[in-house]
C-alpha cells in the first residue's frame, strides 16, 4: 500500500523511528538540536576565550606593577633640562644600565654592611641604532675620574661640584646625577636609564636557568664565596653574581679585567635570552618577564610593559655578530695609578660615533682606537675598539 507521501505506509516511521522522519515536526527537532549545540559550544568558547583574556590581563597587571618608576631622577633631570644635549638621530637610543651595590632590601645585606648609600657598581651605556640594525654597550669604570656636577641628596641637601671617581654620582645623587656626569662627560643625550641590584640580577639569572661560561683555569674567591672549576659552567644566580663582581682573585685584580668579564658574561646572558627555547616557551618566558620587570627601577617612559616591548622589539632582528660589548678607552690615571682617566682622541671618537649613530667596530685583538680620517666623515673607515660581540663564545 502506498502512504500519502508516496511510500509503502508506515515503512518510514518504523525505519526512522519517531521523530526522525521527514515529517516537519522531525526537522525541527533536528534545527532545535542544532540550535543547542551550536549555543552550547558558542557558550564554551565565549568562556574559554573570557578566562584566557581574564588571565592574560591579571598577568599584565602583575608584570606592568612589577616596574618601580624612578620618578625623583625625572623630576630633576627636567628641572636641567636646558642644560642636557640634544638628541641628534631620533629613532636612535641611549640607555644608561646601573649596577647597585646597595645593601639594602630582600638579602642584599649579605654583600656588606648597609651604609644608608649606594654606589654604581656596574654602568653601561647602552645604544641602540635607529632602525635597530646593532646594539653597543660601553662600560664605564666606576674609578674613571671626572667631574661630577651639583646634585640632589636623597635629603634633598645639594652637593657640591667635584673632581671625582664616576660612580661618586650614583652614591651622592642617585640615577639623576649619573646621568648628568655622563651626558656633561660625552656629549650623549641618556634617553633611558635602567636600575638593577644584586637580588634583581641573581633573580634574572635563575629565570633563564643559569647562564653557560667557559674558564680556563678553576675560581676560587673567598670574598665573592666563589668556586669554580675549569672548563664549561652553567652559573646559577648566586654564582653569576660573584663571577660578575670578583676583582682581586681573577685576572690581573684591575677593574677593566673584571668589565671584561661583565662584557663576556652579558654577551652568553643576551644568547640565552634571544634563544627560541625561552622566547617562544611561554612556560619559560613568563619567569624571565616576571623576574626582570621586578628586578628594575626605570625612567617613567620604560616603567611599564609597554615602554620595555617598544623598547626591545627590534632587538630580536639584529644579527648576533651586531650586539657589541666595548670599554671606554681608558688608561690608569696619571695621579693615581688606582683610578682611570679617558684615551684621547680615542674617548672623543667613540662619543661622536655615538652621537651621530655612526657604525662602532670592536676587535678582542686592539686596545686602542685604530682608523683615519675626520670622525664623522662618511669616507673614513669606522674606528676599531676593543671589545667582543655576542657572536663570540669561548666555549666553542
Amino acid at each position: 500500500m502506498i502512504g500519502t507521501a508516496g511510500t509503502p505506509s508506515g515503512r518510514t516511521s518504523r525505519a526512522l523511528g519517531p521523530g526522525l522522519g521527514v515529517s516537519a515536526s522531525g526537522v525541527g527537532l533536528i534545527r532545535r538540536r542544532r540550535r543547542r549545540w551550536i549555543r552550547r559550544g558558542t557558550l564554551g568558547v565565549t568562556a574559554v576565550v573570557v578566562v584566557a583574556v581574564g588571565t592574560a590581563s591579571v598577568i599584565y597587571a602583575k608584570l606592568d606593577g612589577n616596574i618601580t618608576p624612578d620618578e625623583a631622577a625625572a623630576a630633576e633631570l627636567a628641572r636641567y633640562e636646558r642644560e642636557r644635549p640634544t638628541a641628534l638621530v631620533r629613532d636612535a637610543r641611549n640607555i644608561l644600565v646601573i649596577g647597585s651595590d646597595s645593601r639594602s632590601g630582600d638579602d642584599n645585606g649579605r654583600y656588606g654592611r648597609d651604609s644608608g648609600t649606594e654606589r654604581s657598581d656596574t654602568a653601561i651605556l647602552l645604544h641602540l641604532a635607529a632602525g635597530r640594525r646593532s646594539a653597543t654597550a660601553v662600560s664605564i669604570p666606576r674609578d674613571l675620574m671626572v667631574d661630577v656636577p651639583d646634585c640632589r641628596r636623597p635629603d634633598g641637601s645639594r652637593t657640591e661640584p667635584m673632581f671625582a671617581m664616576f660612580n661618586y654620582a650614583f652614591e651622592s645623587g642617585g640615577s639623576a646625577c649619573s646621568i648628568r656626569t655622563l651626558e656633561q662627560l660625552t656629549g650623549i643625550r641618556i634617553d633611558h636609564h635602567i636600575v638593577v641590584d644584586f637580588t634583581g640580577f641573581k633573580k634574572m639569572v635563575d629565570a633563564v636557568d643559569g647562564v653557560r661560561i667557559c674558564l680556563k683555569e678553576p675560581i676560587h674567591d673567598k670574598a665573592a664565596k666563589l668556586r669554580l672549576p675549569a672548563g664549561t659552567v652553567t652559573l646559577n644566580g648566586e654564582q653569576a653574581l660573584g663571577y660578575v663582581r670578583a676583582r682581586k682573585s681573577l685576572g690581573n685584580g684591575s677593574d677593566t679585567d673584571r668589565m671584561d668579564r661583565q662584557q663576556r658574561f652579558l654577551a652568553a646572558l643576551v644568547n640565552k635570552v634571544r634563544g627560541n627555547d625561552v622566547l617562544l616557551n611561554p612556560v619559560k618566558l613568563y619567569p624571565v618577564l616576571d623576574a626582570a620587570t621586578s628586578a628594575l627601577t626605570t625612567d617613567p617612559g620604560l616603567a611599564s610593559l609597554r615602554g620595555l616591548y617598544e623598547l626591545v622589539r627590534g632587538l630580536r632582528d639584529i644579527p648576533t655578530e651586531q650586539v657589541q660589548f666595548l670599554t671606554v678607552p681608558r688608561e690608569s690615571y696619571v695621579y693615581n695609578a688606582n683610578r682611570d682617566q679617558l684615551v684621547e682622541p680615542e674617548a672623543e671618537r667613540l662619543f661622536e660615533r655615538l652621537r651621530a649613530d655612526r657604525p662602532v667596530a670592536v676587535t678582542p685583538d686592539s686596545g686602542r682606537a685604530e682608523g683615519s680620517g675626520e670622525p664623522g666623515s662618511d669616507a673614513s673607515p669606522a674606528p676599531t675598539f676593543r671589545g667582543n660581540t655576542a657572536a663570540d663564545d669561548d666555549c666553542r
